[in-house]
């Protein structure tokens, strides 16, 4: 396993991410935890998770994959040798069971939020506290084109002066975006630096063969500022593993299961997918682990979050982060790219 460093801290983080937002849905208590063992046994030290999940989002279970978390720390004792991350929810996203809907990235939400999944995480402190997505409407969750909304959203000052209060007490160690664009990106490092408040060390936006957005304007920007990119749907929703080919809807699988997930099944998705998934197997490959393979090699990445809800598909995605791909196979991904530039953004 490759480590490396998490923004400009002393941490060492896995090149693989253990996702988790299955974890209360799709996947049971013993199955998460089946899944947190075989992970640190292939030598991934960071999990991610996030107050919202398990996806979807519903009332019922909010809040429960921090809670699985949470069980197996207390019944394992190993807290301290996992990089936790976790995030505060936004406004939106049909989420108006939290806190009243109100959701504010303000003093009052941000205390309630982290002090929350600290009791939930059973745990005293979290590694990365993440924004999970702007307060502020902008393009984020499938939105290429940035159309301008004048509205009231705490300001970024007021956001990052609570977060600073909770380093300083010890419960969170650093802070990192989510879903953000170049400008709150920028903007958040200049307020850090100005003030001296916490410097956000990671930001966690979608990346994968279908959607290679981030890098246009954020790519050059994580590389120079040491904020790295958390890559999430790495296998855009499962699409690029080639389990949905030939309108093919697996039993249990996400996309089959809620149709709400749409992000990656246009027609032009469809059609991108079917190529990377020639190539990978003219090549002799998995196509999940070509598509892994290839986030996980961008210089812009800090780590590749993956998601499974079998041991199996567990497996293959942590045994691509031994695969590097040939100079043809990246040439093949170039060309398809370029035929077929970012169809679910």
């Amino acid at each position: 396993m490759d480590y490396r460093q998490l923004g400009r801290t002393d941490l060492k983080v896995s090149s693989i991410c253990l996702g988790s937002m299955t974890w209360g849905e799709q996947n049971s208590a013993s199955e998460a935890h089946a899944q947190l063992e075989r992970a640190k046994a292939f030598g991934v030290n960071f999990l991610d998770t996030a107050e919202m999940y398990p996806v979807p989002p519903r009332a019922e279970t909010y809040g429960a994959t921090e809670q699985i978390i949470g069980d197996y720390f207390r019944q394992r004792g190993d807290r301290a040798d996992w990089i936790l991350a976790s995030k505060i929810a936004g406004p939106g996203n049909g989420i108006g069971y939290i806190r009243g809907g109100q959701l504010k990235h303000n003093r009052e939400h941000i205390v309630a939020a982290l002090d929350a999944s600290l009791k939930r995480l059973h745990t005293d402190w979290i590694d990365l506290y993440q924004l999970h997505w702007p307060e502020r409407p902008t393009n984020f969750f499938g939105q290429l084109g940035y159309r301008h909304q004048d509205s009231d959203f705490t300001a970024l000052e007021d956001t990052l002066e609570a977060l600073d209060e909770q380093v300083k007490a010890g419960k969170i160690r650093h802070i990192g975006l989510s879903n953000e664009t170049p400008w709150g990106t920028m903007r958040f490092l200049q307020l850090a630096e100005q003030r001296g408040w916490p410097r956000s060390v990671s930001i966690q936006n979608p990346y994968n063969l279908l959607n290679r957005s981030f890098e246009v304007g954020l790519a050059e920007i994580t590389i120079r500022e040491q904020c790295g990119l958390l890559a999430y749907s790495p296998l855009a929703f499962g699409m690029l593993s080639g389990k949905y080919e030939n309108g093919a809807h697996p039993a249990n699988a996400r996309i089959s299961l809620f149709s709400r997930f749409t992000r990656y099944t246009n027609p032009e998705s469809a059609a991108a997918c079917s190529a990377y998934v020639a190539l990978a197997r003219e090549h002799g490959l998995d196509p999940a682990q070509m598509a892994l393979a290839f986030v996980s090699a961008q210089p812009f990445v800090t780590s590749n979050i993956i998601g499974a809800t079998s041991l199996e598909q567990l497996e293959i995605d942590l045994t691509s982060s031994e695969l590097k791909l040939s100079e043809e196979v990246l040439a093949g991904i170039e060309a398809i790219h370029k035929a077929q530039p970012n169809p679910a953004p």
